[in-house]
């Protein structure tokens, strides 16, 4: 008996049948044969469902039974806990076998009448020029004209169904039992462009040939299943929260910032003239000491660089924290500011030389060496920035412990839940 999906075999009966009233010239018959070839097909198509589900019942496999649940089985593919293999072939692609019968029909009676039409209009034209009665031939030829243009657009849409149909049967066979797959993967696979991929994949999901379907946001995507789309789905709208998150902590930061940077510039208008040409003057050396950073590419020297501005920043901060502090810098404004400037200058202009020779290359070493001890004296200068503070800290804990010592509140007192 014939397996209910081998509609070749159906489609050759069709050709066959218009092959034999091409070549006899008797249409006559030739509706009534294509009817009971259909029925007669259509009726193998349910014996070989009922037959197959008789020997799934009975533990056996048909030959005709879903494919996908054969290639699956002991090989479940699972996107993100989802399990592939429970999930039956119908329920994601539509059959392609009632399609594929339509379409070679469709082919057959476009490309059978067509050609026959087309033969009659060359047969009317030759029977014009010999015999000259063009007048009577003329309704004739415009009908047959018409009729074989009427078939061949029947062959056309046909085989272009049919082009489709391989295409999915295809796109499917290379998804190889996965839920999802980027569209320019299946065009590699398929060696097509990955455009028109693009658009017989859209085409398809349209019109329900992937019964779950979907396309991510960027049309890159192809998700074949409900589930995998919700998962996708679940994950944009989590990344859209962190993202609007991060949009939020922008605006904080920023507002933060500006309220920083006010509240700076308030301080400094009731700042003493003398310290705010102090910190003017620092941050042109911060300035500088950038600027001579982003022009230098050394990592390791730019490392030095990047932590000299640093601390720098933070001494004139310091100062504009506590004013009364600006004397202690002033050999840092008068002598090592200018100093480190100049030397980050001078190895500015030896890294640029295309040739570097010897004594190059020990006055950049110098420089660098000098800059590791410049870091060091800022970074004391720094912490003796911090020292009356330091002082006042050890005073507070100082006076604190002996409050608590003539309280009784000592350490051992704590562990003995003040008992004596």
């Amino acid at each position: 008996m014939r397996s209910y999906w081998d509609w070749e075999t159906f489609g050759e009966d069709i050709r066959r049948t218009v092959q034999r009233a091409v070549d006899s010239q008797d249409f006559r018959r030739l509706n009534q044969t294509i009817n009971d070839t259909i029925n007669n097909a259509a009726g193998e198509f349910r014996d070989g469902i009922r037959h197959a589900g008789e020997r799934n019942r009975n533990g056996g496999y048909s030959s005709g039974q879903d494919k996908y649940t054969q290639a699956s089985k002991g090989a479940a593919q699972t996107f993100r806990g989802v399990d592939v293999s429970k999930l039956r072939a119908p329920d994601l692609y539509a059959k392609m076998s009632g399609k594929k019968a339509g379409a070679m029909a469709l082919a057959i009676l476009g490309y059978g009448f067509g050609s026959l039409f087309l033969f009659g209009v060359v047969l009317g034209a030759v029977t014009v020029l010999v015999l000259g009665n063009a007048a009577e031939m003329a309704v004739g030829m415009t009908t047959l004209g018409i009729m074989a243009c009427i078939f061949g657009g029947m062959a056309a849409s046909g085989t272009r169904k049919l082009g489709r149909i391989k295409r999915f049967e295809r796109y499917v066979k290379e998804l190889k039992g996965k839920e999802y797959c980027n569209i320019d993967e299946i065009a590699l696979r398929v060696r097509r462009k990955e455009k028109q991929v693009y658009k017989d994949i859209r085409w398809m999901i349209e019109k329900g040939w992937f019964r779950q379907g979907h396309l991510d946001d960027q049309d890159a995507c192809l998700m074949i299943s409900d589930a995998a789309y919700e998962e996708y789905r679940d994950l944009m709208e989590q990344r859209e929260v962190q993202k609007r998150m991060q949009e939020e902590d922008a605006l904080r930061s920023q507002a933060d910032a500006r309220k920083k940077e006010q509240y700076s510039k308030e301080k400094q208008a009731n700042m003493d003239p003398q310290i705010q040409a102090v910190i003017q003057a620092g941050n042109e050396y911060i300035r500088k000491i950038r600027e001579c950073n982003d022009a230098i590419p050394g990592e390791a020297v730019s490392e030095k660089m990047y932590r000299m501005e640093l601390l720098t920043k933070r001494i004139f901060e310091r100062v504009e924290q506590d004013p009364d502090s600006v004397e202690d810098i002033r050999k840092l404004m008068e002598y090592y500011l200018p100093t480190a400037v100049k030397l980050l200058e001078a190895y500015e202009k030896l890294d640029a030389q295309p040739v570097q020779g010897e004594n190059i290359l020990s006055s950049k070493k110098e420089i660098e060496d000098t800059l590791d001890t410049l870091n060091i004296a800022f970074e004391k200068l720094l912490d003796d920035l911090f020292q009356e503070t330091a002082w006042d800290v050890s005073s507070d804990i100082s006076v604190l412990k002996t409050m608590l010592a003539q309280e009784g509140l000592t350490g051992k007192d704590f562990e003995t839940g003040g008992k004596r």
